[in-house]
């Protein structure tokens, strides 16, 4: 490899390097998020919709960084609500709009 060629891949690699720190540092994540499907999505789902007395799952992501199952139900009256449930589906932690609902059963 010429000396150009290994400067050009020294440089990429720290590149990548620094990429993959501020990624860590700052919180954003190039994976991307994993829905649940199957009888997980509807198991989750009622625990959800129980949690804050119904409305419709709207996204889902299956082990984020807050819970196993992370459910975002949009209400009857358009308010957006993350259930956080871990993987007995017992809540965890619901949060609307910025504000704390409250933990556990």
């Amino acid at each position: 490899m010429s000396r150009r060629g290994v400067i050009t891949a020294a440089v990429g690699a720290v590149i990548i390097g620094v990429a993959g720190t501020v990624a860590m540092v700052g919180g954003w994540s190039a994976v991307t998020d994993t829905p649940i499907t199957g009888s997980p999505l509807r198991r989750a789902s009622d625990a959800a919709l129980d949690a804050v007395g119904g409305g419709r799952v709207t996204d889902t992501e299956l082990d984020d960084e807050d819970s196993y199952y992370e459910m975002e139900v949009t209400r009857e009256d358009g308010q957006q609500v993350d259930v956080q449930l871990d993987r007995s589906l017992d809540l965890v932690t619901t949060m609307s709009d910025g504000e704390y609902f409250g933990h556990g059963r």
